[in-house]
């Protein structure tokens, strides 16, 4: 199925106000209707206070890139506070279920682990793609993982906005990008947890 195919199934009506701004002309912008099921989706599992959908799932959402789709930072705000919601829930639930000194326990513990594999050298803290294969650019990462370690290391200022907007340009031979987010989405958690 192509992009246009996706589109004509699933555009929104047209008398409907669109919950975002629109991207215009060569502009791509977040699926519309991708967005507001998934959105749906969320709101329904939050108010349902359901166990299946939390903060990782906002966290790992992704949506096809369409023409006159949704600005994507407006929605990515509007993600970011979605995961906020459900972290703090979360984090509500677990110390409930285990009690705060357990809580802190797990979050230090976690801040560890994250601090430990940053502590590597520079340019050997993530496997490496092949020559011919693209993952993230060294150079660019690393300065984030400094960042990272200094915030979780000395307290030194990170927001958790800065963690979850950090992208990174492309190289050959570069950082495997699955090992680099996986690390990232831990960094939030643990922001999340001591906020």
């Amino acid at each position: 199925m192509t992009d246009a195919d996706l589109e004509a199934i699933t555009t929104p009506q047209d008398d409907v106000a669109p919950a975002f701004p629109l991207t215009s002309g060569r502009q791509r912008g977040y699926h519309r209707a991708a967005v507001d099921s998934f959105l749906d989706a969320a709101r329904a599992a939050f108010e349902q206070s359901r166990a299946d959908f939390g903060a990782d799932d906002v966290r790992a959402a992704s949506f096809p890139l369409v023409k006159e789709g949704y600005a994507i930072a407006d929605v990515d705000a509007a993600l970011s506070r979605v995961e906020d919601a459900f972290a703090q829930r979360e984090r509500e639930e677990a110390i409930r279920r285990v009690g705060v000194d357990a809580w802190v326990a797990q979050a230090r513990d976690d801040a560890q682990q994250v601090l430990d594999h940053l502590s590597r050298p520079h340019r050997q803290r993530f496997a490496r793609t092949g020559i011919l294969t693209f993952g993230y650019r060294i150079d660019e990462v690393d300065h984030v993982a400094d960042r990272i370690s200094a915030f979780l290391r000395d307290g030194a200022a990170l927001d958790v906005e800065q963690v979850r907007g950090a992208a990174f340009r492309m190289q050959r031979g570069g950082y495997r990008e699955e090992q680099v987010d996986a690390l990232l989405d831990v960094t939030v958690e643990v922001i999340l947890a001591v906020r």
